[in-house]
């Protein structure tokens, strides 16, 4: 099969790449499971091997090997994808998940209390 591909990018296991005002780009799994998400996307999708996903939305998107993995970036969108990998420490991670909750821009882990779930 023919492919539109301008990049393969590999994730080691914990590596996260950012992926910037991508919308309309396919993500092609080749091997490994894939955690994305969206900018103000409360949704999260997991793609494994063989899995293909449409990004739906400018802004940033993140994703994060879940295991070592690798996948396409198809379409002319992915000629914007920079390559921006890096292993997140568990704060700047909690830190991203407040960043992306609608309507909690301002909350900061330690600085406020936490609701409980």
């Amino acid at each position: 099969m023919a492919c539109n591909a301008d990049r393969v990018m590999e994730l080691n296991d914990g590596e996260l790449a950012e992926l910037r005002d991508v919308r309309g780009a396919t993500l092609r799994v080749t091997r490994g499971t894939l955690w994305i998400t969206q900018h103000r996307d409360v949704r999260d999708v997991v793609l494994r091997a063989g899995d293909v996903w449409t990004v739906e939305r400018d802004g940033l998107t993140l994703v994060e090997a879940q295991e070592p993995a690798a996948f396409w970036v198809v379409g002319a969108r992915a000629r914007r994808v920079a390559r921006e990998v890096r292993v997140p420490t568990p704060a700047a991670r909690l830190a991203a998940w407040f960043a992306w909750l609608p309507g909690l821009e301002d909350v900061r882990p330690g600085r406020q209390s936490v609701p409980y779930f």
